[in-house]
């Protein structure tokens, strides 16, 4: 028998949690030049944080004097960590993007409890950001992080990188060596040519190649450190560096892998990956650390990846009672629960509302690295986010995008992070008829630009031929006004949604205010919980009048019916 609801929810008590929150964070996607339909080498990222507020970030070229030293300021907190000697030269660098079109983004995998609180100096987010800074090919970048963790120390717990440029699409995965040991262990490997493959806060490399530096990299002690701890005995050529520095449970799982499994069943069907592989149902099957999509992904097929909520799946956060009337696939958080002594989840999706920014980061071999690459960036949901460009070559961020607009605690109109939570936060009160509206807005943006983007590049290469410098000027122009153009489109969007659905009206095209019922299996669900309470009464007939007949019965519980509204 079915429990009313209202006798749940005094007994909801919120766990501790079932996983840290460092491991509810981020998702990346890599798409290998030959796994896209021209020829682009493609990664994604969501920075997925609840104290996370969206900018986009522009770092100038610089010449440094020696002996300058730069500091390390870490990313999550704004703690100073220390000083490192600066190089002699920088690169310019648009949020995860330089201007050699080399791009970098993560997911934090935490790992061995007996490795956090590493000696070092270094976190990710500085990783991330000095190789961008330093290094021109992924490769470069991979021997710039590993050397400066070597020199330095790192100074956070594991980490899945994604690292490419137009050539060659890497993941790095790193881990510190634990209190008071400084370095850490870490592996890197190519992905092979027509793949895709994807991250989401669980170590994803096992067993590796120990002799195949084309295509793999890893520090000389991985193994050795491993056999020192008693994690690992076995030879070396069946040494996995995840199952050692990262086991899967549950958790790692449910909330981490089930959100690689949609990328992977999205993108590559015929494989048929049940959901075993996202469930916990099945804890010894394990997903491919690549596989090769169906057909060859465009960059609009990659956004639509990163737009997920397991829907179509036994997963769908749609279809339980906790969507509420109007279908929302969000929960709020903690993500764990217990209700009389049980435990139990709420799904973690790839699109998530904590998401402060996300991007697809395109880069092309056959034009010049100003040109070539894009920074297709987002701020909040990714679902409900407008991918706007961003070029290699520009000289600033688009202001409403800029780094400091979107300010803690602080609503702007002038920040589009702001602008897009406000958008959002409508849309979740009144997701599948909201929803309609807000991709209806964002297809004919984010269609602009695809269509636009032909020309403006050519334009652009024009340009370039003259002079580099009037090429970037040309981007940064560009970027700029359609950075403007979202904006604006999206705060006139939050208005029109406010005018069209206020106070749970809907008003129509025309003008005309509607009052639409409740679906059906909402009906259902207010009567499982409180129908006695809410049931109208029989009529009864009373001695001044002959008796009426008897009222037609009542509907099926399936399709109730509703009164008009007075």
């Amino acid at each position: 028998m079915t429990q009313p609801i209202s006798k749940f929810l005094p007994a909801l008590a919120v766990s501790a949690g079932l996983v840290a929150p460092s491991a509810l964070a981020c998702t990346s996607l890599l798409v290998n030049k030959g796994a896209s339909a021209d020829g682009s080498t493609l990664i994604t990222y969501s920075a997925d944080s609840h104290e996370l507020y969206g900018d986009l970030t522009h770092t100038p070229a610089r010449r440094n004097a020696p002996g300058a030293q730069r500091d390390i300021i870490e990313w999550d907190t704004g703690k100073f960590l220390g000083r490192i000697p600066e190089v002699p030269v920088t690169y310019s660098v648009v949020g995860n993007m330089n201007e050699h079109q080399l791009s970098v983004g993560e997911s934090t995998f935490t790992g061995r409890k007996e490795l956090t609180g590493p000696s070092g100096l270094i976190d990710y987010g500085s990783l991330i950001q000095l190789a961008l800074e330093r290094a021109k090919t992924a490769r470069e970048a991979i021997q710039v992080m590993t050397g400066l963790v070597a020199e330095h120390g790192y100074a956070s717990t594991g980490e899945s990188f994604s690292i490419a440029d137009p050539q060659e699409a890497w993941i790095l995965e790193m881990i510190g060596k634990g209190e008071g040991q400084k370095g850490a262990v870490w592996v890197a490997r190519k992905l092979p040519e027509g793949t895709l493959s994807a991250h989401a806060n669980q170590a994803r490399i096992r067993q590796f190649p120990l002799n195949e530096p084309a295509t793999t990299l890893y520090a000389k002690d991985v193994i050795a450190f491993a056999r020192e701890k008693g994690w690992f005995t076995g030879a070396d050529k069946d040494f996995s560096f995840a199952d050692t520095y990262h086991p899967l449970d549950f958790e790692g799982t449910r909330f981490a892998e089930g959100r690689v499994w949609s990328i992977f069943r999205r993108a590559a069907p015929s494989l048929g990956l049940g959901v075993e592989y996202a469930d916990g149902s099945a804890p010894g099957k394990r997903l491919p650390l690549w596989v090769k999509p169906d057909k060859k992904l465009a960059v609009q097929d990659v956004m639509g990846l990163m737009r997920d909520h397991f829907e179509g799946t036994p997963l769908d956060m749609t279809r339980d009672v906790g969507a509420g009337p109007y279908a929302v696939p969000y929960r709020w958080r903690p993500m764990t629960w217990s209700v009389d002594g049980k435990d139990y989840v709420h799904e973690r999706a790839i699109s998530t509302q904590q998401t402060g920014f996300s991007f697809v980061a395109q880069m092309r071999a056959w034009m010049p690295a100003p040109v070539g690459g894009v920074l297709w960036f987002g701020v909040d949901d990714t679902f409900t986010t407008v991918y706007t460009p961003m070029y290699a070559g520009i000289r600033r961020a688009p202001a409403h995008f800029a780094q400091g607009v979107a300010s803690r605690g602080e609503f702007s109109w002038d920040s589009a992070f702001w602008v897009f939570n406000w958008v959002s936060n409508q849309a979740y009160a009144r997701w599948s008829d909201m929803i309609v509206d807000v991709q209806r807005a964002q297809g004919e943006l984010e269609g602009q630009f695809l269509a636009d983007q032909p020309d403006i590049e050519k334009a652009a290469l024009e340009l370039y031929k003259r002079s580099p410098e009037q090429a970037r000027a040309y981007l940064t122009d560009y970027s700029a006004q359609q950075g403007d153009k979202v904006h604006a489109r999206w705060r006139k969007l939050g208005e029109q949604l406010l005018v069209k659905y206020i106070d749970g009206n809907v008003r129509d095209a025309q003008g005309k205010v509607n009052h639409p019922a409740y679906p059906a299996s909402w009906y259902r669900t207010i009567v499982q919980d409180a129908g006695p309470r809410l049931a109208v009464p029989q009529a009864q007939a009373t001695p001044e009048v002959k008796p009426t007949p008897a009222k037609p019965a009542a509907p099926p519980a399936s399709s109730p019916t509703v009164a008009p509204a007075p």
